[in-house]
């Protein structure tokens, strides 16, 4: 039975996709919501009924028989909801109600206001405290009328008695306190709406952090740092937030509205990545989405160099991610996954991750999954070494120089499509030959003990503190393959999802001359005349006969995909 309930939301969900015409680009982000409870709401019988009506009418005859008003009024899970980007809906499970969730998450849908259904999909778990998730798509009816009302989430059983309740307003990825991180000193929180992103930052003194669940009676602190979408403020008293029962929610304050900004994050217990044995010299963090096929080739390369352990921060992968990171862990590989759902934030994320493996990594290179770090003086060596990235940042080495040396950067080649069609067998690093001439962008190897406190950084690079210097390599020295533009099924599928600092949505004419955009690409996914031969005026095999020797591995044209 319960499988031919999920065929049946399967075909709906299905048409509720289809029926998605165009992107949402969220205009109201500016809006301040009042914080309270998300209750839990119920439909009367005539509702059920109404939504009965509207799944069966919606589903194919042969499974619409399965769909039954009682399986629909059913018990719901209290949670809190937030709208993302392609109308997608992040749902938030209460604290109290993960525990239920932990041995079967199947068979859940949204159920809104306006009796429209959708299918919950389980997204994995937001940590710190740990609360599932799932996500489901806004139906196309719900969209036209605002303000969107958050859904409740269901479980396909039993009726309940029946009760009814206004639910809350839907809130909006892009005005939001997303996460928080607790250190020995003080308590950071990430922040989206506040701050602008063209630099333009709120004054400390408009701001204060408050410790609790609304404005007026919350535990209120100083914020001592506002920059980009980062705030840090002092730690409550102990005998301050004793008092207040259950988890403790931390929200940002606007003084001069006296309101919060909404908020799913917790103040939490300082925490950090865990540390193993010893501290790693060298660790690696990205922002990740649905790598799962470049992720193996990507780790054992920069492991074999010198990368000792390697974060990834998830930004709402539902491809084999898991999977692989299981495989890798398994196969010796220190490999850890922090959840990180939220669209357009990679470079708080990495402001996180500066300040959350402090303690577990000494230096910290930012890269991405499709770029390899890679000098033209490694290639005669027979084998590669962790000493050829770790040489240059060697503690013997820093100081019998006295060096203040705090960050290294690299410069990057961009790669095109090199004549692929589709993702080569053999990997990136075989498959993509042909680059750019000229040097574009760079990415860095920073000393996480030399970031600057307000934790700015722009395009992998931070701000550091004062006396603390940045050497820049040439690329004759070390250069970085940027495997950026694939072959167009790889190239397309980041277009709508691709973190880009200056370009906030590739379907909008806004900053069209920023480097984030591709030269030739409009403002949609459609390949553009001749993209298999673009960006294509250095043929670079340097890393492809580097890879073949120290791994055994080399592309032949009988396994290039057509």
């Amino acid at each position: 039975m319960a499988r031919k309930v999920r065929t049946a939301f399967l075909y709906i969900g299905t048409f509720i996709f289809c029926a998605t015409l165009y992107h949402h680009f969220l205009h109201d982000g500016a809006t301040i919501y009042h914080l309270s409870p998300s209750p839990t709401f119920h439909f009367t019988s005539a509702a059920n009924n109404a939504i009965h009506e509207n799944l069966t009418a919606n589903t194919p005859p042969h499974v619409a028989h399965l769909v039954t008003p009682s399986l629909v009024a059913s018990r719901s899970v209290s949670t809190t909801s937030i709208l993302l980007p392609d109308w997608e809906v992040l749902v938030v499970v209460s604290l109290e109600d993960t525990q239920l969730l932990e041995s079967d998450s199947s068979d859940y849908v949204c159920l809104f206001n306006t009796i429209e259904v959708s299918p919950a999909k389980y997204a994995g778990v937001l940590p710190f405290p740990n609360r599932a998730t799932f996500k489901c798509v806004l139906p196309v009816r719900v969209r036209r009328k605002q303000p969107f009302k958050q859904p409740l989430l269901k479980k396909l059983l039993e009726n309940e008695p029946e009760k009814n309740s206004t639910p809350p307003v839907l809130l909006r990825w892009n005005h939001l306190v997303y996460d928080s991180l607790t250190t020995d000193s003080d308590v950071i929180l990430f922040v989206k709406g506040v701050n602008n992103r063209q630099g333009i930052n709120r004054e400390q003194k408009e701001l204060r952090c408050v410790f609790g669940d609304d404005v007026i009676n919350g535990v209120k602190t100083s914020v001592t740092a506002s920059m980009q979408e980062v705030f840090r403020c002092q730690r409550p008293e102990p005998t301050a937030v004793s008092a207040v029962s259950g988890r403790i929610k931390v929200s940002l304050e606007i003084v001069s509205e006296n309101r919060m900004v909404p908020s799913v994050a917790y103040y939490t217990p300082a925490r950090s990545l865990e540390k193993g044995p010893q501290k790693s010299l060298l660790c690696a963090c990205t922002m990740v989405y649905n790598v799962a096929k470049f992720l193996k080739e990507w780790i054992l390369y920069h492991s074999k160099i010198g990368v000792e352990k390697f974060l990834l921060y998830d930004n709402g992968s539902d491809d084999d991610l898991a999977e692989v990171v299981e495989e890798l862990v398994k196969e010796g590989f220190d490999v850890k996954t922090y959840i990180w759902f939220w669209p357009k934030t990679q470079e708080a994320g990495f402001s996180h991750s500066s300040v959350y493996a402090k303690s577990a990594c000494t230096w910290m290179i930012f890269i991405d999954v499709d770029e390899f770090v890679y000098s033209p003086f490694w290639h005669d060596s027979i084998y590669p070494s962790k000493s050829m990235l770790q040489s240059l940042i060697l503690p013997e080495k820093l100081v019998s120089t006295k060096s203040n040396l705090g960050q290294v950067s690299i410069g990057c080649h961009e790669f095109g499509p090199s004549n692929q069609k589709r993702h080569p067998k053999m990997g990136v690093t075989q498959g993509y030959n042909c680059r750019r001439k000229y040097e574009n962008r760079h990415k860095s190897i920073t000393l996480l003990s030399a970031i600057d406190d307000s934790l700015l950084n722009v395009i992998h690079h931070f701000g550091l503190k004062p006396g603390c210097k940045t050497r820049k390599l040439s690329t004759k020295d070390m250069v970085v393959n940027h495997y950026k533009y694939q072959a167009w099924p790889e190239f397309k599928a980041k277009f709508r999802r691709r973190v880009s600092a200056y370009v906030l949505d590739w379907t909008q004419k806004v900053n069209p001359k920023s480097k984030d955009r591709t030269p030739g690409l409009g403002f949609v996914p459609t390949e553009p005349k001749g993209w298999p031969q673009k960006f294509c005026e250095v043929h670079d095999n340097e890393l492809k006969e580097l890879t073949w020797k120290w791994f055994g591995i080399k592309s032949r044209e009988d396994e290039r995909e057509e």
